[in-house]
């Protein structure tokens, strides 16, 4: 025992001795001279970065010690480094609308999920995620810092709003401010305010201003991807005339906008994303529209933005994001614009869109469920305006068709001999009959813009998307009773039952119409391209809307149906008398345009002449 104890002192003598001398030679306490202690700065004094990385770094972020933060760190980051680490974590803010996801890292929207709408495969849509998508803040303190790398502090201010900030201390931060919005009415909006707080950092950041990096690219969203691509790309409004531009949709394109704007969209075939300067976008911004070819997205949008930065002690920039479905009235309702993200053509078929079409079909909405029933009542109430067009057109085509007899006698007599003399036989004989060959014609062009504003309307309608109707299950995309495993070249993969009947419907129209049309001369070759036209059509809609095909074809039906009951008015013995009674009446005097013509055609006869 004795022993034991010995042992114990010798070895507590022995430690003490050791901690005494390494304490003595290898840590000296060092003398802090009373001039070199570090100085209190006054709130008025210019903070630069070295001296936060100094002085407040450590003190104010207690849950991590600067000497934990890597040489490498601070060497890239500067004041910044302690937020160049840390664990990946996401914050969620929503309505009924939209649910919005912000992560720490890089303070950014990651997910924007449209609660009232799904992808063509039933998932949730999500207008873009994480690994697709940039949003990025580039400025100078020193050190170049892109807030994408680095993580935020998320505080949810209510269920509304969510505040994320990019600590250098409490007296110094960039914070990223999300508020979810109300419309006049007070229901839930789509556009949500964003605005970029700078406090303290009027001497940290050392530039006039900083870029804006926003990159997105769009998801697969719809049934056809090759009609998602047609209207997917970027657009975007000048403040000085408040013009609406846009990149190629067709082809990658890439453009600088030397012009401030107020706007930018990432526009898809039936959502957009829209970024909004609330004090306009300087210029320059540079955008950028890349097709992505055997890719899983459609396209790849970009945009680089030029921010001002003033210095102020307390700075903000204001700007909001539209995240919601391309609804026509829906966009209007802002007063911005972003109605026109919605191509409904350009000049008269716009106009018969914005004020017919729409309207209509709106009206219709309220009253039947069945998008199917809708196209039907509206292509019925079309064709009933249009009816006394299509009854000079008829009346036209029968005085046509009771001449075509005389006509084919002429042409008959100068077979192969003098088609210019036949020609000019023929136009004589329309003249004693008192008859326009183009009476037909010129009543259709009353309905063209009707044609070419429906052909705009229904791939643009987010009404139509997925919506069924009979064997259709989305009359925003094609319709499909056949896949065929293989695709052929103009026309695809498969057989679509509107578009078929459709040209079926088409061709039969023709035929009906080319009966009074003569069989040889110029009009023969109309006549094969009238035939020829709704072939073509036929590769064309086969991977367009089936709605557009279908009203395409009810039209067609409507107009036989009016043809029939037309024809019961139409006596065509009385228009024959009435024909040969014109004929004994003394010539009309001819037209300027008609003396013109025969004139040209004496000298195109004179110049046949001179080369025989």
């Amino acid at each position: 025992m004795k022993q034991y104890d010995k042992n114990s002192l010798i070895g507590f003598v022995l430690m003490a001795l050791i901690l005494i001398i390494f304490n003595t030679f290898f840590f000296p306490e060092p003398e802090i001279p009373q001039e070199q202690a570090p100085p209190t700065v006054p709130a008025e004094a210019i903070i630069t970065e070295q001296k936060l990385s100094e002085t407040t770094i450590t003190s104010t972020l207690p849950e991590i010690n600067e000497s934990i933060v890597s040489e490498e760190l601070q060497r890239t980051y500067g004041i910044f480094a302690t937020a160049a680490t840390g664990i990946e974590g996401e914050q969620v803010i929503e309505n009924e609308k939209l649910k919005i996801t912000v992560a720490n890292k890089g303070g950014r929207i990651i997910s924007v999920i449209l609660k009232e709408y799904q992808t063509y495969d039933s998932l949730a849509l999500d207008l873009f995620d994480a690994d697709s998508s940039r949003f990025n803040l580039q400025f100078t303190t020193g050190h170049n810092i892109n807030t994408a790398d680095l993580y935020f502090v998320g505080a949810e201010i209510d269920n509304h709003t969510l505040s994320m900030k990019l600590m250098v201390d409490n007296s110094h931060y960039v914070e990223y401010l999300y508020t979810l919005t109300e419309n006049a009415n007070g229901d839930d909006d789509y556009l949500i305010d964003f605005d970029i707080n700078f406090v303290g950092m009027e001497s940290i950041i050392t530039r006039d201003y900083m870029n804006l990096e926003w990159q997105m690219k769009t998801p697969q969203t719809e049934k056809s991807k090759t009609n998602q691509d047609m209207y997917t790309g970027i657009q975007y409004q000048y403040s000085s005339d408040k013009e609406v531009d846009y990149l190629s949709f067709t082809s990658t394109d890439e453009d600088d906008i030397n012009a401030r704007l107020n706007w930018v969209a990432f526009k898809q075939q039936f959502f957009s994303a829209i970024f909004i300067a609330k004090d306009g976008f300087d210029k320059p911004t540079t955008l950028t529209s890349t097709k992505s070819e055997g890719s899983k997205f459609i396209k790849d949008l970009a945009a680089n933005f030029e921010l001002p930065y003033n210095h102020n002690r307390d700075e903000k920039l204001s700007f909001q994001f539209y995240f919601g479905p391309n609804h026509y009235k829906t966009l209007k309702s802002y007063n911005s614009g972003f109605e026109e993200l919605v191509p409904l053509g350009w000049g008269i078929f716009g106009w018969v869109n914005q004020y017919i079409i729409i309207n209509l079909f709106d009206f219709l909405s309220k009253y039947f469920a069945s998008y199917g029933l809708i196209i039907f009542l509206l292509t019925l109430i079309i064709k009933i305006g249009l009816a006394p067009f299509t009854y000079k057109a008829f009346l036209s085509q029968a005085k046509m068709k009771v001449l075509k007899p005389e006509i084919d006698k002429i042409n008959e007599k100068l077979k192969g001999k003098d088609a210019m003399k036949a020609q000019q036989e023929t136009m004589g004989l329309y003249r004693k009959a008192g008859v326009n060959p183009m009476g037909g014609c010129l009543p259709m062009l009353f309905q063209f813009p009707i044609l070419i504003a429906m052909f705009r309307f229904f791939p643009a309608s987010i009404e139509l998307r997925q919506e069924g109707f009979l064997w259709a299950d989305d009359l925003s995309s094609y319709d499909s009773i056949y896949n065929l495993g293989f695709n052929i070249p103009f026309y695809g993969d498969h057989i679509s039952l509107f578009t078929l009947l459709m040209t079926i419907s088409t061709l039969m129209y023709t035929h009906m119409n080319s009966s009074t049309m003569a069989s040889t001369g110029p009009m023969a070759q109309m006549k094969w391209m009238m035939y020829l036209m709704p072939i073509m059509f036929l590769g064309f809609f086969n991977n367009y809307a089936a709605g557009l095909s279908y009203y395409y074809f009810l039209a067609n039906m409507f107009t036989f149906t009016q043809q029939y009951f037309m024809k019961r008015f139409i006596d065509e013995d009385a228009i024959l008398a009435q024909l040969e009674a014109n004929k004994k009446k003394p010539a009309k005097p001819k037209s300027k345009f008609q003396k013109k013509l025969e004139e040209m055609q004496k000298k195109q006869e004179q110049q046949m002449k001179k080369k025989k």
